[in-house]
C-alpha cells in the first residue's frame, strides 16, 4: 500500500484520536476517553486514513498503518509514554540520553 504525505492538515480532534491510536487504544476505548460515540471515532479514523491516502483492501490493518504514518509525520510520543528507549539513543558527554536521529 502506498502512503502519501497528508493531503490536508488534521483537525485537533483527529490529532487526539491519532495519538490514542498510537497508544494502542481500541475505538471503544478512544470513544470512552474522549466522551464520543464509537461511530464518531470510526468516522474520524476513516477521515484520517483518507488524508494519508490509505484505502482498506481487506488485507491491511488501516489502524496500524495510520498509527505508523502518524508517528512518522508527527513523532514518536507514544514511546515516551511507554518509557521505551529509541534505538538511536546515545549517552552524551553530559550523561543525558538523546536520540541521534530524531533531533532538531
Amino acid at each position: 500500500m502506498d502512503i502519501k504525505i497528508m493531503s490536508r492538515e488534521l483537525t485537533p480532534f483527529e490529532h487526539l484520536v491519532a495519538n490514542h491510536l498510537c497508544d494502542g487504544l481500541s475505538n471503544s476505548a478512544i470513544a470512552r476517553t474522549t466522551s464520543h460515540s464509537e461511530k464518531v471515532i470510526e468516522n474520524t479514523v476513516s477521515r484520517m486514513a483518507r488524508a494519508f491516502g490509505m484505502k482498506s483492501d481487506g488485507n491491511t490493518n488501516i489502524r496500524v498503518l495510520l498509527a505508523l504514518a502518524y508517528r512518522t509525520h508527527f513523532g514518536d510520543g507514544s514511546l515516551d509514554k511507554l518509557n521505551v528507549d529509541c534505538s538511536h539513543n546515545k549517552i552524551g558527554d553530559d550523561g543525558i540520553r538523546y536520540c541521534e536521529k530524531h533531533t532538531d
